[in-house]
Formats: C-alpha cells, sequence, structure tokens
C-alpha cells in the first residue's frame, strides 16, 4: 500500500504519520504543498498534523488556497481515500472536503494529553477493525478542536453513520475536553472515503508510548 502524506509549511507531524504506516508495512512518500500532482500510485492521503502556515487566520484556512489542494479534492471526488489528522482534519474542513468547522477550545487553551474515544461507526474502511462502542486511549494536542455543525447538520451526521469516534471517558461514558457538538471527535463524508479526525492515531502505535491503539485504527485502510 502506497500512503502518500502531505506537507505545509508548519505541518510537524509528518514524520510520525510516516513512521506509523511504515511500521504498519506500507510505503511512503511525503508530497510538499506547491506539487500540483498526487504520485500516481497513491492509495491513501494523509493531510498530516501540525499548525499549516502557522494556523494564521484560522487553523487551515491559508493551507485550503496551497498549489497541492486542488489535487486534493479531485482525488477526493474520485472516491480516493483521504485521511486528515488535528490540522490535516481542520485542512479538509476547511475544503469542505468534510462537513462542519473547528472552532476554538472552549476552555480557549491548547490541550495536550492522552484521552479516550469511544468508536461510534466502524461501516467505514477506516475503523473497521474495532467494534461500535470500543474505547481507544489516543493523544490529543489541539487549541481549535471545538467541533461545530448545526442541529440540521448533526442529524444529517447522524443519520448517515458519518461520526467516527466521541470522546469518552475509560468507561465510555461522554467526557468533552474541548466543547465539540456531541462530543465528537471525528467524522468522515457521505462516500465514507474522505475521514477527519482531532487525535493523533499516528502517536500511539507502541505501549512504551502510553497506547499503541492507534494501531488498530489505522491497519483499516491497509486491509481495504
Amino acid at each position: 500500500m502506497k500512503v502518500s502524506i502531505l506537507q505545509f509549511p508548519g505541518t510537524n507531524c509528518e514524520h510520525d504519520t510516516e513512521y506509523a504506516f511504515q511500521k504498519l508495512g506500507a510505503t511512503t512518500e511525503i508530497v510538499w504543498h506547491k506539487s500540483e500532482t498526487l504520485p500516481l500510485d497513491t492509495d491513501l492521503l494523509v493531510v498530516a498534523g501540525g499548525f499549516s502556515y502557522g494556523d494564521y487566520l484560522r487553523s487551515g484556512a491559508i493551507a485550503k488556497f496551497s498549489p497541492v489542494m486542488k489535487a486534493v479534492v479531485e482525488y477526493a471526488n474520485r472516491g480516493g481515500k483521504v485521511l486528515g489528522i488535528c490540522n490535516g482534519f481542520q485542512v479538509l474542513t476547511e475544503a469542505r472536503l468534510l462537513p462542519g468547522a473547528l472552532k476554538r477550545n472552549e476552555g480557549l487553551h491548547f490541550i495536550s494529553k492522552h484521552h479516550t474515544l469511544k468508536v461510534a461507526n466502524n461501516d467505514n474502511s477506516f475503523l473497521k477493525k474495532l467494534n461500535v462502542g470500543d474505547v481507544v486511549n489516543i493523544p490529543i494536542a489541539h487549541h481549535d478542536g471545538n467541533y461545530y455543525i448545526d442541529q440540521a447538520g448533526l442529524k444529517e451526521l447522524q443519520l448517515n453513520g458519518q461520526i467516527l469516534v466521541t470522546y469518552c471517558d475509560t468507561n465510555g461514558n461522554e467526557s468533552n475536553p474541548n466543547g465539540s457538538v456531541a462530543s465528537i471527535a471525528g467524522v468522515c463524508n457521505k462516500e465514507k472515503n474522505v475521514f477527519g479526525l482531532m487525535p493523533h492515531p499516528e502517536r500511539a502505535m507502541e505501549l512504551i508510548l502510553g497506547s499503541d491503539d492507534g494501531v488498530k485504527m489505522l491497519q483499516g485502510f491497509l486491509e481495504s
């Protein structure tokens, strides 16, 4: 499997992402934001975390205008699989490849810690190795992770099974660190080929680092 990983000025998780997928047996290639094309053999495109363009204006707001994003939109519209992690999730919402928006955390503080998540839907290539209701321990690190969508949009997400994971405590009960609507931590598009989440599964690949729950999350892509 070939995983292409986008890199913008300010991206800082591209090498973590590269390591995670190589650990799972994939080949990887980092793609600079000025590229106007994606590698032809791309099976999965990852928009990695960080602070693209210093998060000026809004997180992801400038990155959506980078030359590579035209190719990203075309790739996604052809059914190509895209995963946005943290800042990558913000970029995908700004590009309107995913519904909703990411706002400043409710407490106005940057949050960096491990946090448990509950799997809401696994009828997709991302989370198919997990069961609905499973609780996983995945790091979060964001200032603008407060997911917002209006009530009509939320109802649509629920009806279409587009909510991927929600924030919870270790027992699976709701525990919302940033004010996200319905404690949403990640969503996908209706076609279920574009995925975004604020937590960092690529940082949860080894027990020595606090959790290896990211392995099962990312493995789904390799078996799709």
